[in-house]
């Protein structure tokens, strides 16, 4: 039953992806109702199947890479309804429908849905860490689309090569300051998480496995790296258009750590 929500799940986000670059071929996008309402009919599938998945598990569905693509999708996917129609960026969905529609096909096809060991969990605060963490990713994952689109069209500027596509784009001042403030959000949520789960976890023993120490290690490692690029923005030592590589690249980052992670669960338990 949950696979199926998501199949519908990611078949809207197709839909959304599709109608965008038919009207984006067509000559001027124009932001239509029918494609903001398109993504949001596909939150609400993946709003479903994190819900039935949660229920199976007893815990917050965070316990291998599968279920940690799809909450990403979801984080992602749930900031950009909040700020889609905010700052001319409802062009945004450009780019995110893609990213969700490949992280949730991966996640279908890919071998990586694999039965959970681990018991259902009574720790109200460890669940809080692993949600709001991965709503922290979905800041992060906007942050770098935004990002993109700041590149591109600092690219086009440059170069004075203005297509069509140039002038939907939301303003270039605007997307930096959007960057900035998904960045900071990301940030504080991370932030949040971190103080969950120093309040509700238990710290390693020093016997413990290091990959144990690496997972618990990692988290802040990700925090530094943010708190790196907000603080050296905040002393203006960074141009917009260096923060939004760094949006990008950070995420590219943080996200090719997932990977790593979910080897290191399978052969860890807490």
């Amino acid at each position: 039953m949950d696979r199926i929500l998501l199949i519908f799940s990611t078949f809207c986000f197709f839909l959304g992806f599709a109608y965008t670059l038919f009207a984006l071929g067509r000559g001027r996008y124009h932001p239509s109702l029918l494609n903001f309402s398109v993504m949001g009919v596909g939150f609400v599938f993946q709003t479903l199947f994190l819900y039935v998945r949660g229920r199976e598990l007893g815990r917050c569905p965070l316990t291998n890479l599968f279920e940690v693509l799809i909450f990403m999708s979801w984080s992602l996917v749930l900031i950009y309804l909040l700020i889609g129609t905010s700052y001319r960026l409802s062009l945004l969905g450009v780019f995110t429908s893609p990213l969700v529609f490949t992280f949730q096909v991966f996640a279908l096809l890919a071998q990586i849905d694999k039965p959970s060991t681990l018991k259902p969990s009574h720790n109200p605060w460890l669940s809080m860490h692993a949600s709001i963490s991965m709503v922290a990713y979905g800041a992060f994952a906007l942050s770098c689309v935004a990002g993109l689109m700041y590149l591109v069209q600092a690219k086009q500027l440059k170069t004075h090569r203005l297509r069509p596509f140039f002038f939907d784009l939301p303003p270039i001042a605007d997307l930096a300051v959007v960057i900035n403030r998904l960045l900071l959000l990301g940030f504080v949520l991370l932030t949040l998480g971190l103080i969950a789960v120093g309040i509700g976890g238990s710290k390693p023993a020093p016997s413990e496995n290091p990959l144990t120490l690496i997972k618990a290690a990692w988290p802040l490692g990700v925090w530094l790296l943010y708190a790196a690029i907000l603080v050296a923005k905040k002393w203006r030592r960074l141009s917009p258009r260096y923060t939004a590589a760094l949006a990008v690249a950070a995420f590219a980052l943080a996200l090719s750590t997932l990977w790593g992670l979910n080897f290191i669960s399978e052969k860890v338990h807490f």
